[in-house]
This record gives C-alpha cells, structure tokens and sequence, in this order.
C-alpha cells in the first residue's frame, strides 16, 4: 500500500518490524526517536527514571533539557529545584539550555534537534510545533520521558492521518496565526482530533517557515497529535540561513557534543546537502490514503480571533471592531507567536505610537537569540518605546505563571495558543487569541481592532470524510504470555467524552498514599455513583467516543484496572488516556461499529448498562464477537502486547535493564 508522509517518517524510526512489513495508521510500533525534550517537568521525570534502576542514559545525545516554563519564579525552591536539573544533566551528559535560553520548542528548532524527516517527542503538547519543519514532532507523558532516557525507546500507535490542502495565498496583513485560528473555529467539531495532520498544496509554499511554526504548533489546539509540513525549497533556505548565522555566532552556548573542529553538531552544510538529497524520499505517495480531507482557501482568510475562553469560536477583527471590546491586557509572548517575524509586525504596528492608558502590554521573546535579533533591528526597542513590558524569553503568562496575569472582570488579547478559561489568570476573565499584529494594534487602541479595510466574512473550505479503503488482512502474531482471546460481560457506559473526572475524581488525585482498593471503590463515583454496584471483576467496560479527555491523571486509567475490569472498548480514546492505560498495563482497544451497535441496541439516556452480553476478543485477527455479530477492533501489535505482560512501562524497562 501507499504511505502517506506521517507513515514514512514513523516507518524510518520504528523499531523491530516485521521484513517487508508497511506501517500504516492503526499499527502499535516500538519507536527511537531521535531526541526527546523535557523542560521545567525534568525535575519530575528523573524520580521517575531512578525508579526503573536506571544508573545511566542510554543514549546521552537523545535528551534535551530546557528550562522554560517557570523562569520568572527567583525563588529559593525553585532554583534549588533547577540547579538539581543542571546537576543531572551534567553528571549524565545531556545538553542542557539553563532558563533564559528560551522556550524548549524554540530551541529545538534553532538549535537543529527537530531535523526534517525526523521523529522527535517532548512531554509537551506543543511539541507539536516542530511539524513546521518537517519534523514528525508529538508529545509523550512523562513516564515516556523517563523510559527514553532509560532505553532509547518508546511505543507509539500511529495515528489516523488528516490532509489539509492549502489553496492560493494570504492577503498582506493576513499571518500563519490567522490560518489556524480560522482552522480551528471553522472546522470546530472535532474534525482531526487525535489525528496526525499533514498540510499540503500550493499555498503552502507561500508559507514561511515562521508562519508553519505558528500553524503546527496550534495544531495542538486543534486536537491533533502532529501538524507537519513538507520539507521544500523554503525549509532548506531557512537551515542555510540558520547554519550561516550560527557560523557568525559562533558555538558559545552549544552543548557538549559539538565536534571540536568549530562545527554545529545538528546544522551544518554537510548535513543540509545531505537533507537536500533526500528530500524526495520526503514526501507522501501519489496515492496515499488521508481518513479526513481538509482544504483552505489561504485567499479568504482575514485577520481574526478566537475566544472568549475557547479556540473554537472564532470571529473576524472587522466584526469584534464594532463590538467595541475593551481590553485590560495585551501579550505578545509563548512560542507559538514570539519569534523574529511576529515582533517585526508587532513593532510595524506600534512605530510612533503608545500603548493605550489602561493596558498593559507584555512581550518576550521565544528565545534569547530571537531578542538578540529583535534588539539589533530596533524592533524590541520600538516596542519599549511604545510602553511594551518586557519578560525574560520563556513561558509565564501563558501558562499562568509570573507577572502580568488576567485579573477578575479583565480582558485580555494575546499572541498564545491557549484562552481556557482560568489558564491566564482568573476564571472570571476573558481571553482573546489572536496574531501579533492585532495583538500590537488592540494594545494601541484600547479594544479589539486591527486597521484596515476588512470585510466580516467566514474563510472559504470544505471537510471531507474518506472512505477506508480494503486492508490486506494480516494475522497478529501474538508474543509469549499475551492471550490469545478475552471474554467477559460488557458494561456500557454510552456517553461520549467521558472525561477522566468522572472516571476518577480529582479530589482524590493528589491523595498520593491513596491504595489500590481506595481507587477501585471510587472509579466512576462522579459519572455514574450506580457503577460501583453494577460492576463485577472480569467485564469488559465499553464506552463511547473520545474516552478519557480532560486532564491527564493516571489513575483514571489504573482505578479501573483496579476494580477487576480486563480492559475498556471505545468509539475512540483521548491520546493522553491511552498512553497512561497502557504504560500501566491496562489495555484500550478501539471498535467504533460495536459502540454505534451497542447505542442502537440501547440508547444513551442511561448512565450505565449491564448489556448481559458477553463479548469474546481475538487478537490474532483483531475481531470481537458479540451477540452472534462480529466487530473489528484495533490490533494489537507486540510493542503494546510487551507492556500488558510487563505490568507496565517500568516493570518493561526494567526488564531490559
């Protein structure tokens, strides 16, 4: 069959695949990737890592530390738990970016670790971003994290591939943030959630790299687990210049595996020649198969914004104009929207003019690097003048840290990823999002505007659903200890999005000493307080669509397993809950066509059902038979089936150590 790019770039990077076997979407693969980010969450990985009996990396060129996330915070515990970061680092060789340097994202980038072609994780969501590369970047949890150091590997189950064909080109004054704010608020039903998504067509040569950036990493808000771009003529003439900066720079602040003879270790002619060569190995089949079609027309989006307090209501500037929106706080911050060319529009804006009295206007840069060329081109300064704040490069208030958060009853605009309610500031604030530019402009003005003679209209594109095309039917080798069949009595739990609070309340979530029988007790105390009594040890829970979103606590997976069930069936699982399930040695499979029979069989109004099916699974073909019909659930290949005889990620890397 044909594979599209996400499927060849997850091809080149897994690991001991059958001879000649193709990885399509649906397949469980054991993974290397090339390198794996951590940040600030470092601090809580290395437990996790010393608890596996790990005395050393198994690879000390694939983890990378930044600390990004809390650089403003000069407390005492703080540093304290920073310098134990630098320490490790040190002592196990790892690069390490003290806080400072910048975002994590940003530095992976410009530092050459998310490398076109590339598998590269972080246990970060927006780790996404890197996909502007092309660069199959996705996030991993932090129990991933410490099984990478401690390994080299991990597991990955190939996502189901979205394609999004970008048509014509942006209007002047239209940015990359524009683009995916309108993805996200057109196609606002869940269109690519938990898919990898691939962005194609002319108008994607007309992107910068900068504006891919911006577009992959809010990818994230979109609810895809990837958004990667083709590597082309503009994604090499980006790592020719960045390879030519870096020779005038010079290596100061490169980590300890440069070469020695004045070279990058990541961008360098050598290595780009090499990338040119293989480009065309870079890019799907004619005929790849795509589960969703997406298209865009880049020529009808305008400026806009998305919010209050959600990525999918979006509006354009013109309309809000006339709403008279007026604003408390403006933010020009985060590594979605703080690189080179955001400033520079922001400082267009701004030039001979000042911020607005009663808004108080927020900038920092991506990275260190980014202000450093901001400052030499007057741009940072033009935004001081204006009456800008300035931060140190890194996170802060986009993630509800440091100065400058939304207070009660304020509004705010800001050049992140992210308006959840609460996440900026107060719950009882409003959050804007928008591009650097109406951000800049919005701050001058005093409410929500950007000049300009705009029209009120809605992008122009279409969504298409694609059939799944015949797979060739393969059997399923099954590993040594891994069953061949389950059975049990299904329990039917119809709603969709059950998210992990009602599984397993949080009130419960930091009660660390918190036994196995306690969580059993309370699993699904806050959907159905009728479950405990319904549920028996050795059914099969079967749930409905997008089981498991919310937060992403572990034990609303280990609380069912817990309480005796053999595993849980759904439409579709949270990326995040199927990854803590498994790394526990609790098994997810999903069967959309039983949870569409079963909904038809008996509705959605109650909470749970004792259906008096029994259901029996055959992993070798990937089948399950109920009530006299047969369904097909996701296989189940030998990297998953390892950690479900494991018991878990940590009893799987300790057997290996």
């Amino acid at each position: 069959m044909a594979q599209n790019l996400i499927e060849k770039i997850a091809q080149r990077f897994a690991l001991n695949i059958a001879k000649n076997q193709e990885i399509h979407s649906g397949d469980f693969i054991s993974l290397r990737p090339a390198h794996v980010m951590t940040h600030d969450n470092t601090g809580a990985v290395i437990p996790k890592f010393k608890s596996t009996g790990a005395k050393k990396i198994a690879n000390p060129r694939q983890p990378v530390f930044a600390l990004d996330h809390n650089v403003q915070d000069q407390s005492e515990k703080n540093l304290a738990k920073y310098a134990r970061i630098e320490k490790f680092a040190k002592e196990m060789g790892i690069d390490f970016y003290p806080a400072g340097r910048g975002i994590g994202h940003q530095i992976m980038c410009e530092e050459g670790y998310a490398w076109p072609g590339m598998v590269v994780v972080a246990s970060d969501s927006h780790s996404n971003m890197y996909g502007g590369l092309g660069c199959l970047g996705t996030p991993v949890v932090r129990t991933d994290a410490a099984a990478l150091w401690a390994t080299g590997q991990t597991w990955w189950q190939v996502p189901p591939v979205a394609r999004v064909e970008l048509k014509g080109t942006l209007a002047s004054g239209v940015t990359g943030k524009d683009v995916i704010i309108a993805l996200c608020g057109f196609f606002n039903h869940d269109e690519v959630l938990n898919h990898a998504v691939e962005f194609g067509g002319e108008g994607v040569h007309s992107l910068s790299i900068d504006q891919r950036l911006s577009i992959a990493n809010m990818s994230t808000e979109w609810g895809a687990l990837a958004g990667v771009f083709p590597v082309d003529d503009r994604t090499i003439a980006w790592l020719k210049a960045r390879s030519d900066f870096i020779a005038q720079r010079g290596l100061a602040g490169v980590p300890s595996d440069a070469d020695g003879n004045g070279t990058h270790p990541r961008i360098n002619p050598q290595r780009i020649a090499e990338l040119e060569r293989e480009m065309k190995h870079l890019s799907h089949d004619p005929d790849a198969y795509y589960h969703k079609t997406i298209t865009l027309d880049l020529s009808s989006v305008q400026p806009c914004v998305s919010g209050p307090n959600t990525v999918k209501t979006m509006t354009p500037v013109a309309e809000l104009d006339k709403q008279n929106i007026r604003i408390q706080k403006a933010y020009l911050v985060s590594c979605v929207n703080s690189r080179v060319e955001d400033i520079a529009e922001a400082a267009k804006i701004v030039r001979g003019k000042k911020v607005a009295p009663g808004v108080e206007f927020y900038i920092a840069a991506a990275s260190s690097e980014v202000q450093q060329q901001a400052e030499q081109r007057g741009d940072w300064q033009t935004l001081l003048n204006a009456g800008a704040i300035p931060l140190p490069p890194g996170c802060g208030p986009c993630i509800g840290l440091g100065a400058g958060l939304l207070k009660d009853g304020e509004v705010g605009i800001s050049a992140t990823n992210r308006n959840f309610k609460g996440r900026m500031g107060s719950k009882n604030a409003e959050a804007y999002l928008a591009s650097p530019a109406v951000v800049a402009a919005s701050a001058i003005a005093g409410k929500i505007t950007y000049p300009g003679e705009w029209q009120a209209t809605l992008p122009l594109g279409r969504f298409m659903e694609n059939e799944l095309p015949a797979r060739p039917s393969r059997k399923i080798e099954i590993i040594p200890g891994f069953p061949q069949t389950i059975s049990g009595e299904i329990i039917f739990c119809p709603k969709d999005n059950m998210n992990t609070d009602g599984v397993y309340p949080g009130k419960y979530t930091y009660q660390d000493d918190f036994t196995p029988e306690q969580q059993a007790a309370v699993v699904m105390e806050n959907y159905d307080p009728e479950f405990g009594k319904l549920v028996k040890k050795g059914d099969i829970l079967v749930g409905g669509f997008n089981f498991g979103t919310g937060s992403s606590r572990e034990q609303a997976a280990t609380a069912l397993k817990y309480r005796g069930l053999k595993l849980v069936l759904a439409g579709s699982f949270s990326e995040t809950y199927k990854r803590n399930a498994l790394n526990n040695g609790f098994l997810t499979l999903e069967a959309p066509e039983l949870v569409r029979d079963l909904k038809e069989k008996f509705g959605e109004e109650k909470l749970s059902i004792r259906t008096g099916f029994v259901a029996r699974i055959d992993f070798s073909r990937a089948l399950i038979k109920v009530d006299g019909k047969q369904f097909p659930v996701s296989a189940i290949g030998a990297a998953a089936q390892e950690l479900i005889v494991a018991g878990g990620l940590e009893n799987w890397v300790k057997q290996r150590l």
